[in-house]
């Protein structure tokens, strides 16, 4: 007798899509830096001239600065030509970072002092402040931020003189995406608006929109290439003026270097390299190009120190 046929009973796996808790959402970045990515590739630190920074630590939390700075500046003029003037500065820094306190302060020879302060109040809140006093008048301003991290929300209340008042907010809604709001109101130039916010980010891209009423239409898209490359592309209108500017840009980290760079719709080229020649010593060139104004603008400097 023929021994019966076996059959395989089992039914295929289907496989299921991970439920998203939607009570345990990631906390979402500072409504400020929502663009932060696409901004360290668009929006390197340029310069003009030479640059020579010197930073020396006292102890763990105590650090002196000393930055020395000699090219031209240029003045507000109504023709289409760039006015520069030749100038040069020395500034006085003092720094204490500490777990729960940074205070940071510094001294321009033009007379000109900047402060800022971050304190952790709790584990939630953090007081931020910043203040740049100067002898020209109605040039020295203060702002002052309380800022609240919740389990899957921020929020921010603003301060400052000119009494100028804002306030934000932004939601992580899925493990992705999240979504803000902000509100101000300038009551020295009687101006009042309000802005919404997109972001969604993942480990290869972050794609973030903004729209403001003050006329502003921001959106900046930032993909991953691998862990040492970045490309990033940024898009900005002003409905108000109907001014219209968009750029690429990339960021490169290799063994000893950092390379940025962009080019916009402006015909403006930019370029920043930031070379470590040893431990505490680093090597700067900047680089701009603008070829409608036919502005151009070439610096290096040493940063010494870490």
């Amino acid at each position: 007798m023929a021994a019966p046929t076996s059959f395989n009973t089992t039914k295929p796996t289907v496989e299921t899509k991970e439920k998203v808790d939607y009570f345990n959402l990631p906390c979402p970045i500072p409504y400020e830096e929502m663009h932060r990515e696409a901004l360290m590739s668009l929006k390197p630190e340029v310069f003009e001239g030479m640059r020579f920074d010197f930073t020396k630590g006292i102890n763990q939390k105590f650090a002196l600065s000393h930055s020395v700075f000699m090219g031209p500046t240029e003045i507000p003029s109504q023709s289409s030509e760039t006015i520069k003037i030749p100038t040069a500065h020395y500034e006085f820094g003092a720094n204490y970072l500490d777990p729960k306190l940074m205070l940071l302060g510094r001294v321009l020879t033009d007379g000109r002092v900047n402060a800022r302060v971050k304190c952790d109040l709790s584990d939630n809140l953090i007081l931020k402040a910043n203040a740049q006093l100067t002898s020209e008048p109605h040039m020295s301003h203060c702002m002052v931020n309380f800022d609240y991290k919740g389990k899957d929300y921020r929020s921010q209340f603003q301060l400052g003189n000119g009494a100028l008042f804002g306030a934000n907010y932004i939601q992580s809604v899925t493990p992705n995406l999240s979504l803000g709001g902000e509100v101000f109101w300038a009551g020295q130039h009687r101006k009042s608006g309000v802005g919404y916010a997109a972001r969604y980010s993942t480990d290869k891209m972050v794609a973030t929109g903004q729209v403001a009423s003050t006329g502003i239409v921001a959106l900046s898209y930032v993909q991953k290439v691998s862990e040492k490359v970045s490309l990033a592309s940024d898009f900005m209108y002003n409905y108000m003026s109907r001014d219209v500017t968009a750029s690429f840009g990339y960021d490169y980290i290799l063994r000893q270097c950092r390379l940025r760079g962009k080019i916009d719709s402006n015909g403006c080229v930019t370029s920043f390299l930031e070379e470590r020649l040893n431990m505490g010593l680093n090597f700067i060139l900047s680089a701009e190009i603008d070829h409608r104004k036919k502005d151009y603008k070439f610096g290096f400097g040493l940063t010494v120190g870490e």
